[in-house]
């Protein structure tokens, strides 16, 4: 079906519903907002990239493309100023284990929402998303003469040199691609656990001058080091890429991922990265991924995306609408 945002063949997006409290402004919620406005009204447009394809690629535990349903229903009761403009525009599936197909159709669906001026926020799916995700950005024109920055919470580098595209390979892959297009890679990743990335995987991201910290340099009482560092980063590029695994955090907190973190980046830590990032005026993409629920407890790890998800969107309004003076 043709999605009325994106003019493209997406499955049509969900019907919103949650809680009522009366009617008017000072009721609204994500259910009321969702496609309130027209396709052509800039604003925040959700996409999800229903895939696990690469994560059983990777050996991991499938079951993260039911993430993006998950999501949309931890999200839609929760509170939202009048203001915000947010579209859906369905999904792309990955149909038969054909992970190429359905990058090349997320990156059509991320295309156009990025040449209508509106920002993408794609729910994955595995970390293979991200890989789809950035080729709709860079073929948008949006970067041209600019620098993309890519901004990683992640417990692993996902850099891995693979025959075919997994959730291990997307910045690699992407790594590629910038260098194709004679653009420098400029990659940070923020919660690497050393127990999880092997020698070879650190040397990649040494030969890729990767900036990072790890997981344990990245707890609360690290807070303002971990936003100077993210703060560093971003002054050096034009256009930010936010990439969220919520396997970063904690399985205490997040139990619901694909590869579950003994120790982790605590929420708090991870929202105020998120909001910095938003409120920086120069995100362009954000995508949260890995999001398993067959292995949730209480929808925590979908409550948790979907806490983000908003603190991200919220913020990047005001951001944009104060760059529109």
């Amino acid at each position: 079906m043709t999605s009325r945002i994106t003019g493209r063949d997406t499955a049509p997006a969900p019907v919103w519903t949650g809680r009522v409290d009366g009617p008017g402004a000072d009721h609204r919620r994500w259910h009321n907002a969702v496609n309130a406005e027209s396709p052509d009204s800039p604003g925040l447009a959700l996409i999800g990239f229903r895939s696990d394809e690469g994560v059983r690629r990777n050996g991991g535990r499938p079951g993260a493309a039911d993430g993006p349903a998950a999501i949309r229903r931890a999200l839609a009761s929760k509170a939202l100023g009048a203001d915000l403009v947010v579209h859906d525009a369905g999904d792309v599936n990955v149909v038969d284990g054909d992970l190429e197909t359905g990058h090349e159709n997320l990156a059509a669906a991320v295309r156009s929402l990025v040449r209508a001026g509106h920002l993408p926020i794609v729910l994955g799916g595995g970390h293979e998303t991200a890989y789809g995700s950035y080729r709709g950005l860079a073929s948008s024109g949006v970067l041209d003469g600019r620098r993309l920055g890519i901004l990683n919470l992640d417990a692993h580098f996902d850099l891995r040199q693979a025959d075919r595209a997994t959730s291990g390979t997307p910045f690699r892959q992407i790594a590629d691609l910038e260098q194709g297009r004679g653009a420098t890679f400029t990659y940070a990743v923020v919660g690497i656990s050393e127990s999880s990335n092997t020698t070879a995987l650190v040397r990649t991201a040494a030969d890729l001058n990767v900036a990072f910290r790890t997981d344990e340099e990245s707890q609360e009482r690290h807070l303002d080091d971990v936003l100077d560092f993210v703060a560093r980063f971003a002054d050096q590029v034009d256009v930010l890429h936010l990439t969220l695994d919520l396997d970063v955090m904690p399985a205490s907190a997040a139990p619901g991922v694909s590869a579950p973190a003994a120790l982790g980046v605590p929420p708090t830590v991870v929202i105020e990265i998120c909001q910095a990032v938003a409120e920086s005026g120069k995100l362009g993409l954000f995508d949260v991924v890995e999001l398993n629920p067959a292995y949730d407890r209480d929808h925590a790890t979908a409550a948790l995306a979907a806490r983000i998800v908003h603190t991200v969107s919220v913020g990047a309004f005001r951001a944009r609408r104060r760059a529109r003076g």
